[in-house]
């Protein structure tokens, strides 16, 4: 079975992070232990979270505000961890100012505000891309492998879950709906992004849901229909911590993804002829090969992945925005 490309052989890259908080630490660990890109710049709003950030993970320059970490010239790429909110505004930023981007998934709030972001980059020729991690796995692309070679058949039904226990805070941006808080957009994402992978844009959307006090989604349950009989069932909750396994069945077998099944995993190959074998290639860490696919399509002079298309994103930004219409969730100033 092919091998996914090592992180370690994609030409080397300058990162400047903006945003330090818990995803943009996992991202800078990864990049400086798995990649030969270089950390070289943090920006926060606070000059002593800055700070932190920038002694922990080895970062020699820090900024206090975005502005000035996206006029760096030492920084090529900028990688955007802020709240769901925020992602408009800084990519804007990034790209205005002659930089590669990758946005934390969600890629936006809604649909409008990634076809902007998109226009923008393509008017500028940056690199842009959503840092849906799950599409660069290994895991992932040996499922393709598997899933083009006919081994399941057709695609009947594809299920996912992904859920996650917090307490409720509604200073949270979970729970914050100026800070576009919510199951959806923060755990959801995987499971959508998923079914999108794997069946593509749905002719139909079915959800329902139930919101927390503060008016964000607290808990999801998809149905995406596709054609006469393949369907994707997938949910996504805030209040339990759910086994987040995927299931794609077909017409000569199934395949058990094991859980986490957006992160470096194994699966399960059960044919209908009785034939039964595994892929097994676990590891802690899997956010060195989206950054790797950064720098190996802005070393190629590519302003878009073609493992994760601008058009991929927007079909996976409009289907949430759906999901998000059928359960009565809007965000403040959307």
């Amino acid at each position: 079975m092919a091998r996914t490309e090592d992180p370690r052989t994609a030409p080397p890259i300058r990162w400047g992070i903006l945003g330090a908080g818990g995803i943009a630490a996992a991202f800078a660990d990864a990049v400086r232990e798995h990649t030969r890109a270089q950390l070289v710049a943090v920006g926060s709003r606070h000059r002593d979270r800055a700070e932190r950030f920038a002694t922990a993970h080895g970062i020699p320059t820090t900024h206090v505000g975005y502005r000035q970490l996206v006029e760096d010239p030492q920084v090529d790429a900028i990688y955007v961890a802020t709240p769901h909110s925020e992602h408009r505004e800084h990519a804007l930023l990034a790209i205005r100012a002659g930089k590669h981007v990758l946005v934390e998934k969600s890629f936006t709030r809604n649909v409008g505000e990634a076809q902007e972001i998109f226009a923008a980059a393509r008017e500028a020729g940056v690199f842009v891309m959503e840092a849906m991690w799950t599409r660069f796995l290994p895991h992932v692309a040996a499922l393709h492998q598997v899933i083009d070679a006919g081994e399941i058949g057709e695609i009947v039904n594809l299920s996912a879950d992904h859920g996650q226990a917090f307490a409720f805070d509604p200073a949270s941006r979970l729970f914050a709906p100026e800070l576009a808080g919510g199951a959806l957009l923060d755990l959801g994402v995987y499971p959508v992004s998923f079914a999108h992978d794997f069946l593509g844009v749905p002719d139909a959307v079915h959800a329902v849901g139930a919101l927390t006090e503060t008016g964000v989604d607290g808990q999801v349950s998809i149905v995406l229909s596709y054609g006469e009989r393949a369907q994707a069932t997938l949910s996504t909750t805030l209040w339990s911590r759910t086994p987040t396994v995927a299931l794609i069945s077909g017409t000569e077998g199934n395949i058990q993804v094991a859980g986490s099944f957006y992160r470096p995993t194994s699966f399960r190959v059960q044919r209908t002829d009785g034939r039964v074998w595994s892929f097994d290639q676990p590891g802690s860490k899997g956010l060195q090969f989206e950054a790797a696919e950064v720098a190996r399509r802005v070393a190629a002079g590519e302003v878009e992945s073609p493992r994760l298309t601008w058009d991929d994103t927007l079909a996976v930004m409009a289907t949430m925005d759906e999901v998000r219409r059928q359960i009565g969730v809007t965000y403040p100033g959307e």
